[in-house]
């Protein structure tokens, strides 16, 4: 399944089965957690609240006034090695859709699909309690990924959506959240539609001489 997962970012409009998204995150929750704390939160967004959210956090992009966010995502400043991955990322992403790197409002109108988590029918918001350190964002993310693989399991995909961390506030505000609640990211969920272009996108990962040695 690693192999074979990819993240979606075009979905049928299908519906995932409220007992099969049980299943799913039940999976998950086996991942493996220091002291056994299972930090972290999901919840799944419908209905007229998703609209409201998505709607709230568009005319965030629009205002292009920054919020604080909860944590930092990307180092500062950006290494220039992994400036170089981040622009590949986004040539693969943009090239599978037809996009040319000077058309901005092409791209633009791609990323704030983010805030619509894609279309994809089930949309899901991960918070973490502010008093976890960087620990509990790596157990997170290990919960997180095991969500994803259970998915692909299932013939289902998923985009975990890293930019709905820009607006913690919003998102928060919306979804009628404690401040102790620190927005960690979005996770759009469904059936792929494979006929989609933005599906072909296809990111390379680094040699494994870049992040593995062996110390005698």
């Amino acid at each position: 399944m690693m192999q074979q997962r990819r993240s979606t970012r075009a979905f049928l409009p299908e519906a995932v089965p409220d007992a099969l998204l049980h299943q799913l995150l039940m999976t998950a929750r086996q991942a493996p957690s220091g002291g056994n704390l299972q930090p972290g939160q999901l919840i799944a967004v419908r209905g007229k609240l998703r609209e409201q959210l998505t709607t709230a956090l568009l005319q965030d992009v629009e205002s292009q006034v920054p919020e604080c966010e909860d944590y930092a995502y990307f180092p500062r400043p950006m290494p220039m090695q992994l400036r170089k991955r981040q622009v590949a990322s986004a040539q693969a992403l943009y090239s599978a859709l037809g996009v040319a790197r000077d058309d901005r409002a092409g791209r633009e109108a791609q990323f704030a699909r983010n805030y619509r988590f894609f279309d994809a029918p089930v949309a899901l918001v991960v918070t973490i309690d502010a008093h976890y350190g960087p620990g509990g964002y790596m157990d997170l993310g290990m919960t997180l990924y095991g969500l994803q693989l259970a998915a692909a399991a299932m013939g289902l995909g998923s985009c975990a959506i890293g930019a709905l961390a820009s607006y913690p506030a919003t998102v928060r505000r919306v979804l009628g959240l404690a401040d102790s609640k620190h927005i960690v990211c979005g996770l759009a969920l469904g059936w792929a539609d494979e006929s989609a272009p933005v599906n072909q996108t296809r990111t390379s990962r680094a040699p494994i001489a870049e992040w593995f040695q062996t110390l005698e």
